[in-house]
């Protein structure tokens, strides 16, 4: 069984970390969506939520999960028999950062993979700073995100100001 792990912080989750989602739902039998733990970032949304908003808007993939990590994303992977790691390139931009990380995990275990998909490109703009800056002025998000993702949004950002 071949399974990947797709990482990130998915605060929210997006219309675009679904289409790669999908993508990778179909080429892996098993596919792990991973909520990063960055102390670097601070986050709109909790780990538990942002791990139910994607359980609820993944159920469409039966093969694909959801939890959290904390540490090398490497151990991780071995942890779970992962082959493959998954990461979203949207623009040339994100090229340099994402072959680096790539080398160095490859570095760290040479057995994982990492394979680099393209969403589709409507989605090729849109990151989750972007819908947390629009919903924070009040603009429509609908097209970004899920209607629950949305929801939650809006509810976060009440409740905050």
């Amino acid at each position: 069984m071949k399974t990947a792990i797709y990482p990130g912080t998915f605060d929210p989750i997006t219309y675009g970390h679904l289409d790669i989602i999908g993508r990778a739902s179909a080429l892996f039998d098993k596919v792990i969506v991973t909520v990063a733990i960055n102390p670097k970032k601070k986050p709109m949304f909790s780990i538990d939520e942002r791990i139910d908003l994607i359980r609820s808007v993944v159920q469409p993939h039966p093969n694909v999960e959801c939890e959290s990590f904390d540490g090398l994303l490497v151990n991780f992977a071995q942890e779970k028999n992962a082959t493959a790691l998954i990461r979203g390139l949207r623009a040339i931009s994100d090229f340099e950062y994402e072959f680096q990380m790539a080398l160095v995990n490859r570095k760290l275990s040479e057995k994982l993979v990492t394979v680099f998909l393209m969403p589709g490109e409507k989605f090729t703009y849109l990151n989750s700073t972007i819908v947390k800056e629009v919903a924070m002025f009040g603009g429509d998000i609908s097209a970004f995100v899920p209607p629950l993702v949305e929801a939650q949004v809006k509810e976060k950002i009440k409740k905050n100001h």
